[in-house]
Parts: C-alpha cells; sequence; structure tokens
C-alpha cells in the first residue's frame, strides 16, 4: 500500500481526556443471532462513540437475562432457524419493552434474523411460523431460493451502502415502514422489488451482514447522533477515522455479485 492510499492513524478518546457522556450500547442474543460477524456492529459503534469523545458501554442480553435500564442503542444480527426458536419465547417476553423503546425513537440496527423477527412473522420454509414482535410492519416467508452474494443499494438517507447478502427468507414491506435502499446490485429483502431493509422511526432493518457498520460509518453515526440527542439534548461530533472505512468501501464497489 502507497503513503497516499495507507490510513491515517489517530488515537481514540484517551483516558485522561474528559467524557461528553456514557452512550450505552446493548446487543442482543449474540449467543444464537450472531452470524456472519454481526458482533462487529457493537464493537464499530464502541469505537466510533470514542471517536465522538462520548465513553461507550457495550452490554449483552441473552435468554434469560435482566433487560437492562436505560440503554441508548440496540444491536441484533442474524441467525439460522434454530437460533430463532430458541430465542423465540424470550424475544416475545421482551416485546413490550422492544415496542415502546422503537415508538419513543430509540436508535436500533436489527440484521437478518432479527429484521425478521421485528416484523410480524417468519414462515420457514420447513412449516413452522415464527411469531415476530411486530415492530416493523414486514413479513417473510421462507423459500428454497438462497439470496446470497455482495449488495450495492442507494439510499436518500446514508448515500451508498455496501454488504453481503446470505438468505432464503424473503421479507415484503407493508405500508408501515419504507425500504433502507434500493438495490443496484444483488437481490436485497426479496427477488422480486429491488427493496433492501426497512426503516421505521429510528430502526435501521436490514439484510446486509459483513458486518455492515464497518464499510458504512453514516449508518453508525446516525445511531450515535440520534442516541446522544435522545440522551443528552444535543450531539457534539468528534473526528472519526474514516480511512480504512473508505479503502474498504472502494474495494467492496469493485467486488463482483
Amino acid at each position: 500500500m502507497t503513503s497516499e492510499t495507507q490510513p491515517a492513524t489517530q488515537s481514540p478518546q484517551s483516558e485522561g481526556q474528559s467524557s461528553k457522556g456514557t452512550i450505552r450500547v446493548l446487543q442482543l442474543y449474540p449467543r444464537e443471532m450472531n452470524i456472519y460477524g454481526d458482533w462487529g456492529n457493537a464493537l464499530v459503534l464502541k469505537q466510533r462513540i470514542k471517536w465522538h469523545g462520548y465513553t461507550p458501554e457495550l452490554l449483552e442480553y441473552n435468554v434469560g437475562d435482566d433487560f437492562p435500564d436505560d440503554v441508548d442503542i440496540i444491536v441484533g444480527g442474524g441467525g439460522q432457524d434454530s437460533g430463532q426458536l430458541v430465542i423465540q419465547d424470550d424475544l416475545q417476553a421482551r416485546a413490550d419493552q422492544l415496542r415502546e423503546l422503537a415508538d419513543n425513537g430509540a436508535p436500533m440496527l436489527v440484521i437478518c434474523g432479527l429484521y425478521q423477527l421485528f416484523g410480524k412473522f417468519f414462515k420457514t420454509s420447513t412449516g413452522p411460523t415464527i411469531p415476530g414482535i411486530g415492530i416493523l410492519d414486514v413479513e417473510t416467508q421462507g423459500t428454497d431460493e438462497r439470496l446470497i452474494g455482495n449488495v450495492i443499494m442507494k439510499s436518500a438517507e446514508f448515500g451508498d451502502i455496501m454488504g453481503y447478502e446470505n438468505h432464503s427468507g424473503q421479507t415484503t414491506l407493508g405500508p408501515g415502514v419504507q425500504p433502507l435502499g434500493t438495490v443496484t446490485k444483488g437481490a436485497g429483502n426479496n427477488s422480486k422489488d429491488g427493496h433492501e431493509g426497512a426503516r421505521y422511526n429510528n430502526v435501521v432493518a436490514s439484510y446486509l451482514h459483513g458486518s455492515l457498520l464497518p464499510k458504512n460509518p453514516a449508518i453508525a453515526d446516525f445511531l450515535i447522533r440520534t442516541a446522544a440527542e435522545r440522551k443528552f439534548g444535543t450531539f457534539v461530533p468528534g473526528s472519526p477515522d474514516d480511512d480504512y472505512a473508505r479503502l474498504a468501501r472502494e474495494h467492496a464497489a469493485r467486488r463482483p455479485r
């Protein structure tokens, strides 16, 4: 790598530097719902919160745990159908709390399997229907067709979004949500309408793994900014180092489907 393309190094918030406040990030069900490195989304948030001058607190919630108070950002990943079956009863028990948070504007990022279960239901290809918690006006049907490969989509809110999809569930959006973006490479929510993901209030839902946030810092900063504004009344940005993200995006844009 030449000196022109070598990312600049930048120190995160040092221990002696005054913090603008603590932002608490909760990862939902990392034991069962952490396929294709989705835990990396929480790690990106942790680092970028530091770069913006705030103090990150990373929390986990698994089946049977006490749900923590005062959560600022919620992230959740994908999993196999078996993982969704493991968490379904516990997720239903937490549905009212999660719906209240979403309706009140809490920022959330849900990927693949939890995207499906934040909707109305996921009817698996083998027969069982897993009920969702209805935060998102979406329905998912399991199929024998697997949508797999690199994805690029256009988003009016976040610009070009890049990631990797691998799912056989096909999701249809209802009138209560908007698509996250329009696919220019790849399939997206299903093999028909050219849309990817869903948006409701400050909830961002997507099928894109990779993990998503390292290549899409605009989404990460949206979650952080929204959390800070809700908690502190304002967001004072720092100076994140986006050089590696830029190089990753350049590489991803050249990748075949």
